[in-house]
C-alpha cells in the first residue's frame, strides 16, 4: 500500500486500495452500457456497417480510458469519462446532416463531423491551460453550486426509473418506461394487451429487479458494509438472470456462446483512428462550423462543470469557497478526453454522472479512476462480459446515489430567494431536459433576473452576467 498511499495521498482522503478498487469496480457497472451504446447511436445500430460500428467501438474504450487515466493521474480524482449522452446523439444528427448537405457517405461526414470535435478539444485544452475554465466555474453563485448535486441527484433517480428499463417491444417502436407506465397511468390489463404477455413480464422483471437491488443496496449500507452498491449491483443481476431463466425462458448468457473476444483493431484502424476529414470538414460551410462548434463547446463544459462540482460536493472535495481543488487538472483531463474521442473515432468524451456510484461506494483517490480505465481497455477484449449486465441493476445504483445526492438542498437557504428558485427550477429542468448544462444555464439566468429585479445588480459579477446572456442567446436563437 506503500506506493499507492504515496502516490494518491490514500490516508489523507481517508480511504483505503480496496475501497478504492470496488469504487472504481461499481462506476464502471453503472456505466457499462456506454461501452455498446455509444456505437449503437453513432452508427445508427450498425446500420452504416460492421467496421464502423466496431471501430466506434473501441475508440468508445480507448477514449474513455485515455481521459479517465489523466483523470486520476493528473486531477487524483475519483471521477471516470466516455462519450457522453446527448453530446453524442446530437454529434449521430449533426453527421446526418453533413452528409445532406455535401452529398457524402455517412462514413465520409463521420470522419468530417470528427474535426469538429478535434476543434472542441482543442478549444478547451486552452481555455483550461489558460484557467478560464476555471474562472467560469467560479462565477456560478454559490447557491446554484450547491443545488447542482441535488439536481443531479433527481436525474440520476430519473435515469434509474426511467429510460435504464425501458422495455421495447415489436409491435411498438416507443419504449415503455418503469414509472411512467408501469406505475403511472397502464392498468396491468391495459400493459398487457398493449405490450403483450412477454413484454409485460418483461417490464415486471426490471422493476421488481430495479428494488431488490435498491433495498439491498441500502440495507448493506445501513451496516457499514464495504461496497454496498457493488453487491446490491450483483445481487440485483443475479435476481434478473434467474427471472430471464425461469419467468422469461431465456438463456441470460446464451450472448456469450458465440461471442468474440478478439478486439476489431483493424476495422477501426480503416475507418476512424486518425480519420479526420479537415477538406470535408471546410466544405460544411464556415457559418455551420462556428455555429457547431460554440454549441458543443456550451453543452459540454456545462455539463462537465455540473458533474465535477455535484459528485465534488457529495464527497466533500469542495472547500469553503465552494471550489473543488486542482479543478484546472480536471479540465485539463477533460479536454484531452475528448482529443482522444476525436482521432480515435467517437464524439465528445466527458466526465460521466455515473461517477457519484463511485464516490459512494467510498472512491477518493485518481485510483478508482485508473481502475475504471483499466477495465474500460480490457473491455476490448471481455465486451460481451460486459454487455450481461442488466439494466436494471444498474438502476437500483443510479437510483440510491441520487436519492443522497439530495442532501446538499440543506446547505441551501430557503429563505433567500435568489438561492431558491434558481435552485427549484434546475431541479425540474436537469431531469427534464436530460442535460446538465441546460439546468446550469436556466438556474444562471434566474439568479441574474432575480437580482436585477430586487435591486441587487451589483451582487452579479460580470462573467456571471456574460454566461446568462450565452445561455439566453443558445436558447432563443437556433445554432
Amino acid at each position: 500500500m506503500g506506493f499507492f498511499d504515496k502516490a494518491f495521498r490514500l490516508k489523507e482522503n481517508g480511504t483505503t486500495v480496496r475501497t478504492e478498487i470496488v469504487a472504481g469496480l461499481t462506476t464502471f457497472m453503472t456505466m457499462a452500457y456506454i461501452i455498446a451504446l455509444n456505437p449503437n447511436l453513432l452508427t445508427g445500430f450498425g446500420e452504416f456497417g460492421q467496421d464502423l460500428w466496431n471501430g466506434v467501438f473501441l475508440a468508445t474504450c480507448i477514449a474513455s480510458a485515455i481521459g479517465t487515466l489523466c483523470m486520476g493521474l493528473l486531477a487524483n480524482k475519483p471521477f471516470v469519462m466516455a462519450p457522453g449522452m446527448g453530446l453524442n446523439s446530437f454529434f449521430a444528427i449533426v453527421v446526418a446532416n453533413i452528409a445532406t448537405i455535401v452529398g457524402c457517405s455517412y462514413l465520409d461526414a463521420f470522419r468530417s463531423g470528427l474535426v469538429i470535435i478535434f476543434v472542441e478539444g482543442v478549444i478547451f485544452l486552452i481555455l483550461s491551460i489558460f484557467n478560464i475554465r476555471d474562472k467560469i466555474v467560479n462565477a456560478i453563485p454559490m447557491g446554484v453550486r450547491l443545488g447542482i448535486g441535488p439536481a443531479i441527484g433527481i436525474m440520476l433517480m430519473n435515469i434509474g426509473f426511467g429510460s435504464n428499463v425501458g422495455i421495447y417491444v415489436s409491435d411498438n417502436p416507443n419504449p415503455f418506461y418503469a414509472m411512467r407506465d408501469f406505475f403511472g397511468s397502464l392498468t396491468a390489463k391495459f400493459a398487457k394487451d398493449t405490450m403483450g404477455d412477454e413484454g409485460y413480464k418483461a417490464m415486471v422483471l426490471a422493476v421488481v429487479t430495479m428494488f431488490i437491488g435498491l433495498f439491498v443496496i441500502i440495507a448493506l449500507d445501513h451496516f457499514k458494509v464495504k461496497g454496498a452498491v457493488l453487491y446490491g449491483m450483483l445481487a440485483a443481476s443475479v435476481v434478473y438472470w434467474a427471472g430471464e431463466a425461469v419467468v422469461l425462458g431465456i438463456n441470460p448468457f446464451a450472448s456469450l456462446k458465440d461471442a468474440s473476444f478478439v478486439p476489431p483493431f483493424k476495422d477501426m484502424a480503416t475507418t476512424t483512428l486518425f480519420k479526420l476529414d479537415f477538406k470535408g470538414f471546410i466544405e460544411i460551410g464556415w457559418f455551420t462550423i462556428i455555429t457547431l462548434v460554440i454549441t458543443f463547446c456550451i453543452i459540454d463544459m456545462f455539463d462537465t462543470i455540473g458533474t465535477l462540482v455535484g459528485t465534488a460536493s457529495r464527497a466533500n472535495m469542495l472547500d469553503d469557497k465552494g471550489n473543488m481543488p486542482k479543478m484546472k487538472q480536471a479540465l485539463i483531463s477533460d479536454a484531452v478526453g475528448t482529443l482522444a474521442g476525436s482521432v480515435t473515432g467517437t464524439s465528445t468524451v466527458t466526465t460521466f454522472v455515473e461517477s457519484a456510484s463511485g464516490v459512494e461506494a467510498g472512491g477518493r483517490t485518481g485510483l478508482t479512476a485508473i481502475v475504471s480505465a483499466i477495465i474500460f481497455l480490457l473491455c476490448m477484449f471481455i465486451a460481451p462480459v460486459a454487455a450481461i449486465i442488466p439494466a436494471a441493476a444498474t438502476s437500483s445504483a443510479l437510483i440510491y446515489v441520487g436519492i443522497l445526492m439530495l442532501s446538499n438542498l440543506k446547505k441551501i437557504d430557503f429563505d433567500d430567494i435568489s438561492q431558491l428558485a434558481p435552485v427549484a427550477i434546475m431541479l425540474l429542468a436537469m431531469p427534464i431536459s436530460g442535460s446538465i448544462g441546460h439546468g446550469i444555464g436556466l438556474a444562471l439566468i434566474t439568479y441574474t433576473l432575480i437580482k436585477l429585479c430586487t435591486g441587487k445588480a451589483k451582487d452579479v459579477s460580470i462573467l456571471t452576467y456574460v454566461l446568462s446572456v450565452i445561455f439566453i442567446l443558445k436558447f432563443f436563437i437556433p445554432l
